[in-house]
């Protein structure tokens, strides 16, 4: 399903002042929280996201465009009065201007594992919380609705991302807070998440460790074994590594026959079991190496008889079935001859030497090196690159910058982004409904970023250039076409109102911590 929405008029209303944050005693039950990663297995999901599988992963396009019928004027209505939290860094006033818009550090892009089993992206944004640990996003970047599994899997932070590249370190999903109408119904007005994030992480090269920082390891880990001789393993070996030995296979090598007279009995054991480690064995040869090898203890001659256990005599010729006959047709190594009588009946012959052989078991060493590779904790996320304050329960009509990662192309197949690079879009905001994503009090603003990849989009009122801080007050949840041009000129958001400041609020509480 695709989510490009055409909206109707907007409605042009002053702003309200932002005002000082409300106290809220108890957590309400419309809260949904789900864990997305414990910390045994935050470690796993940091490696995952190597600098390829981030370059692999594509926008998310779900519900991305909303068709122009299936929207009409609404008004989102403020449940409370109207609020804000300062942004981190934020609470002095700040002087000058520019032509030039400073993009925030506090957006990157959020990665996961969709529904399909590849790697996807939205937009993301690092809000201002007690621990400094919050991204804020589009739900449906958090909450599966593909599949209508709680949450989607191996999902990370990645603030200034840029081709692959990971400046300000990536950071884990410890915990998704949604909103309980999103979660159930899929709700367009709730289509919103804050997710608190473990402190972020650089990965860093290998390094080789001893034997106890090695199995203390929780991350990506390795041993390489080096060949040693033996007298360095006789002088360094130690239990519980990293010296050790392997014991190869048993091989046979060429030997003089043994020179004492023995009796037949003892005969027999060469030809057996073998004694010390020497044993008489046989070999297929061609007939005319056969017939150049000397009687006696060289070749098989003159009579003399193969022991039943090395094969039929030389040169006598013996039934075997079709298919040994066809196998043995078809193997290039055979040294005998092959003969077939009518009517069906196969035959082989072959010619032996004898071969004195000696087997030994030989003994390899080996010296084991203990490889990890590293995270390094960069700290928190708002210490990292800041954090956006929030606003909710604001009038229409007021002036918002979008930053996002806009990707895809218009209806009318112009590309007009290519999701690589942070980009921004300004408006002021006006009332939408859609039931096609079952909203009726979003907001929309005029912009021109394309669906795929524009989801979680920040929209930031009363942003200061120089400082490249806000409020956050909405996230792009889809676009639309409003004129009907195919070509995409709104984005459309959640309003946020006083059960939006709830969700986000049972996040900024939450404390993360280290996942090295």
């Amino acid at each position: 399903m695709n989510r490009t929405l055409t909206l109707g008029a907007a409605s042009g209303l002053l702003a309200a002042a932002l005002a000082a944050v409300p106290a809220h005693a108890a957590e309400p039950t419309y809260i949904e929280k789900e864990v997305l990663a414990g910390s045994s297995e935050a470690q796993a999901i940091a490696y995952f996201w190597d600098k390829a599988q981030l370059q692999e992963a594509t926008p998310y396009n779900v519900e991305t465009t909303v068709s122009a019928k299936h929207v009409s004027t609404g008004g989102p209505a403020a449940s409370t009065k109207p609020g804000t939290v300062p942004a981190i860094g934020d609470e002095k006033k700040s002087s000058g201007s520019t032509k030039n818009v400073n993009l925030p550090r506090t957006t990157g892009k959020v990665f996961f594992m969709g529904a399909d089993g590849k790697p996807h992206w939205c937009s993301g944004t690092s809000v201002q919380s007690n621990y400094r640990n919050v991204v804020a996003t589009a739900g449906h970047c958090v909450y599966d609705t593909v599949s209508n599994k709680p949450t989607l899997e191996h999902w990370v932070f990645v603030p200034g991302y840029y081709q692959g590249k990971t400046p300000w370190g990536i950071y884990v999903g410890k915990t998704a807070y949604t909103h309980y109408d999103y979660d159930v119904y899929e709700d367009g007005d709730r289509d919103y998440a804050f997710v608190t994030v473990y402190n972020g992480v650089q990965i860093t090269g290998e390094k080789e460790v001893d034997k106890k920082a090695y199995d203390a390891w929780k991350g990506a880990k390795k041993i390489l074994a080096e060949e040693v001789t033996k007298a360095e393993f006789e002088e360094k070996y130690t239990d519980g590594g990293p010296y050790w030995k392997k014991t190869e296979s048993p091989v046979t090598s060429p030997v003089d026959p043994p020179k004492a007279n023995f009796t037949q009995a003892e005969a027999e054991k060469y030809y057996t079991d073998g004694v010390d480690g020497v044993k008489l064995a046989t070999e297929s040869v061609a007939v005319a190496t056969y017939n150049t090898a000397p009687a006696g203890t060289n070749a098989l001659k003159n009579g003399e008889k193969c022991p039943s256990w090395c094969g039929p005599d030389s040169g006598v010729w013996y039934p075997i079935d079709e298919k040994a006959y066809n196998e043995l047709k078809a193997d290039t190594a055979f040294k005998g001859e092959l003969k077939t009588v009518d009517p069906g009946q196969f035959f082989k012959r072959e010619w032996f030497i004898k071969k004195w052989v000696k087997t030994s078991t030989p003994e390899v060493y080996y010296k084991d090196h203990y490889i990890i590779r590293g995270l390094d904790d960069i700290g928190r996320l708002g210490d990292r690159v800041g954090g956006q304050g929030l606003a909710y329960n604001q009038k229409l009509g007021k002036a918002h910058f979008v930053f996002g990662y806009p990707s895809g192309s218009h209806p009318d197949g112009n590309y007009a982004f290519s999701g690589k690079t942070l980009k921004w879009s300004y408006g002021t905001t006006f009332a939408a409904a859609s039931a096609a994503i079952k909203g009726e009090e979003l907001v929309g603003i005029k912009s021109s970023f394309t669906g795929q990849g524009a989801l979680g989009s920040a929209w930031l009122a009363g942003y200061k250039n120089t400082r490249r801080l806000g409020y956050l007050n909405g996230v792009t949840i889809a676009v639309a076409d409003r004129d009907g041009n195919r070509r995409i000129d709104t984005s459309v958001s959640p309003y946020f109102d006083g059960e939006t400041y709830g969700v986000y609020k049972s996040a900024a509480n939450v404390w993360s911590g280290s996942i090295v």
